[in-house]
């Protein structure tokens, strides 16, 4: 009985495959947790969504910018890109079972040891926090309100937490810091733009969300993904774990079995 965690798939769906046979994952009793965005660049989304939707309760599964972001075309407020190669989503026969499926799954999903999200938890938030903000976003999208959070959900504004906040600023904000956030300011402001590793950042005024000083204490470890530029983390002093290692960009696809932290990769068929 292990717990899997998996980093970005991004419908590179083979290697995801290759991964499970190393460790002999067996749904009957193993848990497969998957970081979000299980969707786009890569040659194999749809299988993908329909493999992690077919595994039931074996398989906890949070929302990435790019799952959000294909909820948006099936509403028909964005074309369908190609470079995305999802277009096959949307002749499939099984369309709107999948994004009705998809849109039922949280911005967070909590183990009794670890909390797991796409991009990270808020400086600002403690776990409390983090909880309710997640919360509070998964009930609109698993009601009939959802297109209209859909539909407006696109802008970097605003990048300041505060529980004054309200309406879709406020649901905003909790959809950009769980699903796009990189770096933040020593105050906690979220910055949208910049996506380069820290190591190449010469503005010294924005460092990653989890290295932030003022960072609310945070009971459990953090697991992550969407930062490739990263190629994997283990913050012990942040008690975070990154593993987005940028399959799609043919590196490679990480996976960590929780109770003895042993971790497994495995190399992208897109490696040249």
């Amino acid at each position: 009985m292990s717990n899997y965690i998996v980093g970005d798939i991004q419908g590179c769906f083979d290697e995801l495959l290759l991964l499970l046979k190393q460790v002999s994952f067996n749904p009957k009793v193993d848990t497969l947790w998957l970081a979000g965005d299980l969707v786009a660049r890569g040659p194999n989304s749809l299988e993908t969504l329909r493999f992690v939707r077919g595994l039931g309760s074996s398989a906890r599964c949070i929302l990435g910018n790019h799952d959000l972001h294909l909820l948006a075309i099936h509403l028909g407020y964005y074309p369908i890109k190609p470079k995305d190669k999802t277009a096959d989503i949307f002749t499939a026969t099984d369309r709107n079972e999948l994004m009705e499926w998809l849109r039922h799954q949280p911005l967070m999903a909590e183990h009794d040891e670890f909390v797991m999200c796409h991009a990270g938890i808020s400086p600002l938030w403690d776990l409390s926090t983090a909880r309710l903000a997640a919360q509070e976003v998964q009930q609109i999208l698993q009601s009939s309100d959802w297109p209209w959070l859909i539909k407006n959900m696109y802008a970097n504004t605003p990048t300041q937490w505060t529980e004054s906040l309200q309406g879709i600023e406020r649901y905003r904000y909790i959809i950009n810091a769980f699903t796009r956030m990189r770096f933040c300011t020593e105050n906690g402001e979220l910055d949208m733009d910049c996506k380069l590793p820290p190591s190449k950042m010469s503005n010294d005024s924005l460092q990653p969300w989890f290295k932030i000083k003022s960072r609310k204490p945070f009971e459990k470890t953090i697991i992550f993904g969407h930062w490739a530029a990263l190629m994997g983390c283990h913050d012990e002093e942040a008690n975070v774990i990154g593993l987005d290692t940028g399959c799609v960009w043919g590196e490679y696809l990480s996976m960590l079995r929780w109770e003895d932290k042993q971790l497994f990769t495995q190399v992208s068929k897109n490696k040249s």
